[in-house]
């Protein structure tokens, strides 16, 4: 945030006029949004609790593992494990833990913020011995038999090499670009649903969306109503890409980019085509 802060200023500076909307993800106190920080999380855990009951997938029947526990992995992560679901695994760049019984998220979120380090979250101190766990390599978290599968880490994680290894039923995408398109071709044989990026990962860019809303209006909105917009903005558009790929039987990657196409076919004709003027 504090980048995004400088980064307003010398633009004021140089238009000599105060420009808050000129960047996002700025500080409250430089005209930030209260939420975006959890933002792309949060958007990602109301496409889930969108999606799921659709397979009549309850939260303490499902099985999730999230790869990434950065920004993105904790918070989702936590979401999750507080809404009732049984988060198994995590990892991060250096390695992960499983624990068929559950893990508490919030403790293993505390002690990555000072060990740098989640491998190490069940070998030191009385937190050892909450569950039983095994340590496990990134790998082997793809891998994992579970229900739903959080990539949130880096991109091409899914590929071509590891794809036949991967058994979870639902993957969201909140990482950018985690499944190859090799991988995701196979995936959709093998009957995986994927749910794209480009839907699941959105609440970051909607809440910065609703920052520039507020800069322009000068009107600052409190944390439970940036909430309650980025809920009905992320189910709104989830549920009417979940309608197309059920109309045209593609998957949800074909039907969200037939969507964004669509809406720029709408642009376009509402400005006037070649057709139109030539009636």
């Amino acid at each position: 945030p504090m980048i995004m802060g400088w980064m307003m200023d010398q633009y004021s500076v140089i238009r000599r006029q105060i420009s808050p909307g000129v960047v996002t993800g700025k500080p409250l106190a430089l005209g930030g949004s209260v939420g975006r920080d959890t933002a792309t999380a949060t958007g990602a855990f109301f496409v889930i609790e969108s999606i799921l009951p659709k397979f009549d997938q309850l939260p303490q029947n499902t099985t999730v593992a999230v790869q990434g526990f950065g920004n993105a992995g904790a918070v989702i992560a936590q979401l999750l494990a507080k809404a009732g679901y049984k988060v198994v695994a995590v990892s991060d760049s250096q390695g992960g833990i499983y624990a068929k019984k559950g893990l508490d998220i919030p403790s293993i979120r505390q002690y990555k913020t000072s060990s740098q380090g989640i491998k190490a979250v069940y070998c030191k101190g009385s937190v050892c011995n909450i569950v039983e766990h095994e340590v496990i390599t990134n790998q082997d978290l793809l891998a994992l038999d579970v229900d739903v599968l959080i990539p949130a880490a880096l991109e091409n994680q899914i590929t071509e090499e590891n794809v036949d290894n991967i058994r979870a039923n639902y993957i969201f995408e909140v990482a950018n670009g985690p499944v190859t398109s090799t991988a995701d071709n196979r995936l959709e044989e093998k009957g995986i649903y994927v749910f794209p990026d480009i839907l699941v990962n959105a609440g970051g860019v909607t809440v910065s969306y609703f920052e520039w809303l507020q800069n322009r209006s000068g009107h600052y909105w409190k944390l439970d109503e940036v909430h309650q917009r980025l809920k009905e903005k992320m189910v709104e558009e989830t549920e009417t890409i979940w309608s197309l790929s059920q109309e045209l039987a593609v998957s949800m990657r074909t039907a969200a980019y037939v969507h964004a196409l669509n809406r720029l076919g709408d642009s376009l004709d509402a400005k006037g085509t070649r057709d139109y003027y030539c009636k």
